[in-house]
């Protein structure tokens, strides 16, 4: 059976797959650790278990609109207003399967063939196959570590060429935790707005802020650029409800009515009862929120010092998000037990083989020259898969 060019194309998500091994190897009575995961560690809390179990008894387990539930399009309409001043009507909401179908859903309604989109690197694997599922070409630009992993200004004003036809920005970004402020936006948005082009801002790590810096949404800072602004946002991370599939696209009426129609011709709908789940989540207590980031950071501080120590890494400080990112070129050239490490893929490898610490290649996010760790396990399995690490540097000759 000969299969379309856009299958054969498309690259699988190595962060699931580095996932899975772990889980595979943790199955035969290996004891892994895995800091490949992107999912936090922390429960479901109990209240929005308890809206899901009393939607099916309430029979509420039928098709719903496309877009989403009316009282779920309004609580994501009033948390918006709520923490970023941001004014939508529940027409300008759509719910889908998930952020990352929100994403291409959006993007596959704003690009295609022969247009360009702007994606800054390090980058989130799942944009690039996004992009070219949708027949444009990603426009790569490489942010710097000394500028914390954040575009500026005058590199976005630098890829800009007639093809342009959207940016991705990813704040707090995955993989490298980096948070854009005011100011940074501000200078972004004078670019946008010059050459008038639509921006996708993925917002997904939003509560996940350190060092008393705040999430601002590039929407929020005028009329102007909210109208070339699609939102995205959604439940996974801050709820812990990564596998109730929700997420939501925030845009101008136009925008929206077109996801909608492409929704409406693959999944329809998403799940009724975690829609049903999702508004007790938006509306109920957001103390298990202040839990998660309060514990995040304890563990963020505490991998930021264990890799300090570590003799040739550096690393920039995470502002968000719940990954570092560390630099580990260091060690390229030097061999363990006859392989040479050549890139970070193969420090991973090796990593996963020999000391049995799963981490994911910085490859996998536009540079080979470092690694992504997650910090959402326990402290103890931190402290330990940092031991390995640092004993396994230690071995290279």
């Amino acid at each position: 059976m000969k299969l379309a060019g856009r299958a054969l194309n498309i690259s699988p998500s190595q962060t699931l797959a580095i996932n899975a091994e772990a889980k595979a190897l943790l199955a035969r009575g290996v004891n892994v650790i895995s800091f490949g995961a992107g999912e936090p560690d922390f429960d479901t809390p109990d209240y929005i278990k308890d809206a899901a179990v009393t939607a099916i008894y309430a029979g509420k387990t039928k098709y719903t609109p496309v877009a989403g539930i009316l009282p779920l399009r309004e609580a994501i309409c009033r948390k918006l207003e709520i923490d970023q001043g941001l004014k939508y009507k529940p027409e300008q909401i759509v719910v889908s399967a998930g952020a990352k179908h929100s994403l291409y859903n959006t993007i596959q309604v704003l690009v295609q063939e022969g247009d360009e989109v702007i994606l800054p690197s390090p980058y989130w694997v799942s944009y690039m196959e996004q992009i070219k599922l949708a027949g444009a070409t990603p426009r790569i630009i490489n942010t710097r570590e000394e500028n914390g992993f954040k575009l500026t200004p005058a590199e976005l004003e630098e890829a800009i060429n007639p093809r342009t036809r959207l940016l991705i920005l990813n704040s707090p970004g995955n993989p490298t935790g980096a948070v854009y402020t005011a100011s940074d936006l501000m200078s972004l948005q004078d670019v946008i707005l010059k050459y008038d082009f639509s921006i996708i801002s993925d917002e997904i790590y939003e509560s996940f802020i350190y060092n008393g810096l705040k999430h601002i949404s590039i929407a929020s800072l005028s009329p102007e650029i909210k109208e070339r602004t699609i939102l995205i946002n959604g439940v996974s991370k801050v709820y812990s409800m990564t596998g109730w599939r929700i997420g939501y696209a925030a845009a101008v009426k136009e925008v929206a009515n077109a996801i909608i129609c492409l929704q409406s011709h693959s999944t329809s709908n998403p799940t009724s009862i975690s829609q049903e789940a999702c508004v007790a989540a938006l509306n109920g207590d957001q103390g298990t929120q202040r839990l998660m980031v309060a514990e995040y950071t304890r563990r963020r501080n505490c991998i930021l010092k264990r890799l300090a120590a570590i003799p040739g890494i550096t690393c920039c400080q995470p502002g968000g998000s719940f990954y570092v990112f560390p630099n580990v070129s260091a060690y390229f050239g030097k061999s363990y037990k006859g392989k040479v490490i050549n890139c970070a893929s193969d420090l991973a490898a090796v990593l996963l083989k020999e000391a049995h610490v799963a981490v994911v290649p910085g490859v996998v996010f536009g540079n080979d020259d470092y690694v992504r760790l997650s910090y959402v396990c326990p402290m103890e399995r931190i402290n330990v898969g940092l031991d390995r690490i640092a004993d396994l540097l230690g071995k290279l000759t």
